[in-house]
């Protein structure tokens, strides 16, 4: 049973989550939009909340924390300096799910996930 588990597992071990996760947290915040399935994208949304809220702290401490969490570093630094007045008067909420019809091949339900 899964009791108190609060990972998501994606069928996948940690180092291959842990990656994936991180390739689509850069790439959502890199083109704003993406389309992943469902439960990738509730998965995603934690990591790439954090980022943002990391990019709002600007301290250097936040700065090399998303530099060691994302693969593009010069998206980190665009990130920090247009964070602060795009996402000021929010305290969370950044980025929104919507469901997808169009399934894949192995029936997996699409979402896409995009910054607000």
């Amino acid at each position: 049973m899964r009791h108190r588990c609060r990972v998501p597992q994606l069928g996948r071990p940690a180092d291959q989550r842990k990656s994936l996760l991180r390739g689509l947290t850069t790439e959502l915040l890199r083109s704003g939009r993406i389309t992943t399935t469902k439960a990738r994208a509730k998965a995603l949304r934690k990591e790439a909340e954090h980022m943002i809220t990391l990019a709002k702290d600007g301290c250097l401490a936040a700065r090399r924390q998303a530099l060691g969490y994302m693969y593009d570093k010069d998206l980190v630094h665009k990130l920090f300096e247009k964070v602060a007045e795009r996402y000021a008067d929010r305290n969370g909420g950044y980025t929104r799910i919507t469901r997808t019809v169009q399934r894949r091949g192995d029936n997996a339900e699409m979402a896409i996930i995009e910054l607000v």
